[in-house]
């Protein structure tokens, strides 16, 4: 079916909503793909392993944490050189991205190797699941360069406009892992049997398969970002891309590491717990990914759409894409919360079995909790929006103040008063905090004013363009997949 998002012109709501459900779908495959494998885990496992597998992925957040900023970082460059109908310099932002990134994407995994044990004892984790969670860790490892440069490319190509081909290689990295999961952790047939190693051995398996599949898609199907001939050349990492995917992917990174090293911190005092609450935490945790991935996935609608259209200088419709944004958020975050409350019992015995005593604690968190998420997602669009001119240090400021001071100080200021209860208020709270400041940065923080992207035009025609001689087709793909980009700046040609 041809489907083509124009994020400058036309209505606000069909185009954000457009552009936002396969950016949504992407998310619902990649949460059902980690709770399928935590049924599996559960379920084939036992309990242990599967609070085993929430202290592992935990720790692989955190580790994947700076290259996410980034690729936050060359989504808001390539919207804004889409928006102003600047090709070559969306190509370039492209090939710095992967040159640079794709080798650190090697080094991350072997380092990772090593000091996964040094990482499972840091978050104190319980010595009677310590040996699970490392073979889950250390084989998760070995998937992380196909993961990370995935989540590159498909990042690039949502802010060229184009959320499909991300939806089509997540669906095939989510079938080829479920499928694969009970195989290589039972080891039927020719599979060997590795336990909960198998879980994360499936996973890696299916994304170089993904990310391989993907790679011959973009070039048979000659999509606009592809890089072929003297385009290669734009693997070379170019100085100024790097400094202004540095100066705003960095903070965005550190934005990641706050999250998940307050999570972890968390997670030590939940361990402290038991391994019943742990489970119940882990499996809460799996019902959360559904409930805040409208929240996401409107947040980067809105974020691509704003950055296209502040390059285009079309600014009349960037605070009507953030109504829109916090609307649609309403409607879909806050219709997913009612609808855990109504059915959280049948969802955790999903991931615990019916028996587990890890259902009452998990029924408990999420009726006390669930409810932030609707303030989460009215800060993801927010966030969205200022991030797409380039704003990144308030967001982080404001997440370091409302995960640490707010979040761990009601969970441990207030535990006395509370008891664990304040772990589980601690995370609402912290919701409405960052949504209350999120809105004053979005009222009255100046970063309407903020021209730090400019550098990227100006960096292109003063330095780039006298040192290469490049093709500047932009015809429209040949799949009706791929929304076709503007063409390539017309004095590009002639230089």
């Amino acid at each position: 079916m041809k489907q083509r998002v124009d994020l400058t012109s036309g209505p606000i709501y069909p185009a954000l909503l457009l552009f936002a459900l396969p950016t949504l779908g992407s998310s619902v495959l990649q949460s059902a793909n980690g709770s399928i494998d935590a049924i599996w885990v559960g379920h084939l496992l036992g309990e242990n392993a599967l609070a085993a597998t929430t202290n592992g992925n935990l720790v692989m957040f955190l580790l994947t944490a700076f290259v996410f900023g980034f690729g936050m970082a060359s989504t808001i460059l390539i919207g804004q050189a889409v928006g102003r109908r600047d090709l070559h310099g969306a190509k370039e932002v492209v090939g710095t991205a992967i040159g640079t990134f794709a080798p650190l994407a090697v080094v991350i995994a072997v380092i990772g190797w090593f000091l996964a044990p040094h990482l499972l004892a840091v978050l104190g984790t319980g010595p009677e699941i310590t040996p699970l969670a490392r073979a889950f860790l250390r084989v998760t490892f070995l998937a992380m360069p196909a993961i990370l440069m995935q989540t590159m490319l498909m990042m690039a190509l949502r802010g060229a406009g184009d959320a499909l081909t991300p939806l089509i290689f997540m669906a095939v990295a989510v079938v080829l892992d479920v499928v694969l999961n009970p195989l290589f952790i039972l080891g039927t047939g020719p599979f060997p049997a590795m336990g909960i190693g198998g879980s994360a051995f499936a996973m890696a398996v299916a994304n170089y398969a993904s990310l391989i599949a993907m790679l011959c898609y973009i070039y048979l199907r000659k999509h606009p970002l592809r890089l072929m001939g003297e385009d290669l050349r734009l693997l070379r990492p170019a100085p100024h891309i790097l400094s202004l995917m540095l100066s705003k992917g960095l903070p965005i990174g550190l934005q990641m590491v706050v999250v998940s090293s307050a999570m972890l911190t968390m997670m030590t005092l939940v361990n402290r717990e038991g391994v019943d609450t742990t489970a119940a935490f882990g499996a809460t945790q799996q019902l959360w990914t559904y409930v805040q991935m409208p929240a996401m996935a409107l947040g980067a609608a809105v974020s691509a759409m704003a950055a296209q259209n502040i390059g285009a200088g079309r600014w009349e419709r960037v605070s009507r894409i953030t109504r829109a944004g916090i609307v649609l958020n309403f409607l879909l975050t806050g219709g997913l919360v009612a609808a855990l409350m109504l059915a959280d019992h049948y969802a955790l015995i999903l991931f615990l079995g019916s028996e587990s005593p890890a259902i009452e604690i998990g029924q408990h968190i999420a009726r006390l909790a669930s409810w932030g998420f609707v303030a989460f997602g009215i800060t993801m669009v927010l966030f969205g929006t200022v991030r797409a001119n380039g704003q990144v240090i308030w967001p982080l400021i404001i997440l370091a103040i409302s995960l640490y001071p707010v979040r761990l100080g009601v969970a441990v200021g207030l535990r006395d008063l509370l008891g664990v209860d304040a772990l589980w208020l601690s995370f609402p709270v912290a919701m409405v905090a960052t949504m209350l400041m999120s809105g004053a940065l979005y009222l009255h923080g100046g970063w309407r004013r903020t021209n730090d992207l400019a550098q990227l035009e100006e960096a292109d025609a003063a330095e780039v363009a006298p040192q290469l001689s490049v093709t500047t087709e932009a015809g429209p793909p040949t799949s009706p997949r791929n929304p076709s980009l503007p063409p390539a700046r017309e004095a590009r040609a002639g230089e």
